[in-house]
């Protein structure tokens, strides 16, 4: 039993829960996209423009800007969650050979996976 003489490693590790920025990139481009569409089309405008034009317009302004204020809200978010950070030990389990599990199913004479 080799396994059982040697000591088990140990290691610090560092938790967080870390935001994903895509979510909040497209998030962001979303509100951008409506906040142009209701520029455009719900608020009056000069009558020598076309509502479609000016949405483009400002489909392109707010659009990168939307996405500009989720990229530093979840950069804001990933600074957050570095300080609320918690400190874990780990330890590592050695491996055991097949079988040596009794949830694997060795004790009752079936393989895991198989039906009777």
């Amino acid at each position: 039993m080799a396994s059982e003489d040697t000591p088990a490693e140990r290691r610090e590790i560092t938790v967080r829960r870390a935001p994903k920025y895509v979510p909040f990139l497209i998030l962001g481009g979303l509100v951008g996209i409506i906040v142009a569409g209701v520029i455009a089309f719900a608020l009056p405008g000069d009558p020598s423009y076309e509502p479609s034009s000016v949405f483009g317009f400002f489909l392109v302004l707010f659009g990168a800007g939307g996405v500009i204020l989720g990229a530093i809200v979840a950069l804001l978010l990933d600074r957050l969650s570095v300080r609320r950070a918690e400190h874990a030990v780990v330890e590592a389990v050695p491996e055991t050979g097949p079988g040596s599990d009794p949830a694997d199913g060795a004790g009752n004479g079936t393989t895991a996976g198989s039906q009777s």
